[in-house]
């Protein structure tokens, strides 16, 4: 049997430490959330992403690292304070993302400007 885990006095096996299972699942979390916003700093879109998925994320992030906090439930502390970050970066990504796709549509002006190379496809 694992180090992790112990029977208890009924002969049910139960964890010894169950932060592990805790800290796991936050790293993993956490590795899915960075990887999202690294594909969307990199293809510089945010097309399909909403701005609320990381207002609600901000918001869900701070209450929940306050709550753990309160608890004293450090790994949720943590989780959620790492969480909160990537809900930053993830925002800001956004933001730029948007400025980018909005400066790269901006109207040509005057006759000889010709089509706009974004357009000319649909044009």
């Amino acid at each position: 049997m694992s180090e992790a885990f112990a029977s208890d006095a009924e002969g049910g096996i139960g964890m010894k430490n169950p932060d592990l299972l805790g800290w796991l699942s936050s790293f993993i979390l956490l590795l899915t959330l960075i990887r999202q916003v690294y594909v969307q700093w990199k293809s510089e879109s945010s097309a399909g992403i909403s701005k609320w998925l990381f207002v609600g994320q901000l918001a869900a992030s701070t209450g929940y690292s306050i709550y753990s906090f309160l608890l004293h439930n450090w790994v949720y502390v943590c989780s959620n304070l790492a969480i909160l970050i990537t809900a930053v970066m993830g925002e800001g990504i956004y933001l730029r993302n948007r400025w980018i796709a909005k400066r790269c549509i901006k109207p040509r002006e005057g006759p000889s400007a010709g089509p706009h190379p974004a357009r000319s496809a649909t044009s």
